[in-house]
């Protein structure tokens, strides 16, 4: 076995995985099975709309940050990429085209700079 290599018993891992899957379950039951067919308050539904603008820069943050090509070690390509998809988001207000200026300018950037 070599170092980076980690062994788990049988039974530690099917514990780990049913207790994510009861979590899972019983947070996804929260909300459908409990709260499913209820009117929910104004003030919750207007917090809920932010829920997808907060999650997507949370997952894309440390990829920009901490870019995995560069091991880590920040990239001016990448920090520019997502200066120009914060851009094309602020002036256009259309997440799909900001994600799709941000994919290509990294890509391009990625290609013409190596």
């Amino acid at each position: 076995m070599t170092g980076t290599e980690m062994a788990f018993d049988r039974t530690t891992l099917w514990l780990v995985i049913i207790g994510l899957a009861v979590g899972s379950y019983a947070l996804r039951f929260a909300f459908i099975g409990l709260v499913g067919n209820r009117a929910m308050p104004a003030w919750l539904m207007r917090h809920l709309r932010y829920t997808a603008v907060a999650i997507i820069p949370a997952l894309v943050a440390p990829l920009v940050a901490w870019p995995a090509p560069t091991d880590g070690a920040p990239s001016l390509i990448h920090f520019a990429a997502a200066a120009l998809t914060f851009a094309v988001a602020v002036f256009s207000k259309n997440v799909l085209l900001a994600m799709v200026t941000g994919a290509c300018s990294l890509w391009t950037l990625m290609y013409l700079f190596g």
